[in-house]
């Protein structure tokens, strides 16, 4: 898939090292390893590792790091594709936005 960021500053957290530490080391490595399986899948479905799901509050995604946090992240398509029910059709999702990193909601 294709990642990109909604800020800067999550865009160092995930491609900088240094940045990241905050975060804690167990954090920082599941981080990357989340990540580099968000970069190989060819869609959201194909996503196995970090209990991937979708928020209700949000619509979006999000995938468990360690020590209580997610990482959660959009469709980022120009236009999403969309299903019957007019939802994300998230199976044909390969553009994301990552969206935050922090402690785990619904």
């Amino acid at each position: 898939m294709v990642l990109s960021f909604a800020s800067k500053s999550l865009r160092e957290i995930c491609e900088v090292e240094e940045p990241a530490t905050r975060l804690g080391k167990n954090v920082i490595r599941s981080l990357r390893h989340r990540l580099a399986d968000l970069e190989a899948a060819g869609s959201v479905k194909d996503l196995i590792a970090g209990y991937p799901r979708k928020r209700s509050s949000s619509g979006n995604y999000q995938v468990t790091l360690s020590d209580g946090f997610c990482l959660e992240f959009a469709a980022n398509h120009v236009k999403n594709p969309v299903g019957k029910n007019e939802e994300v059709d998230w199976s044909r999702v390969n553009r994301i936005q990552i969206m935050r990193i922090g402690k785990c909601h619904d």
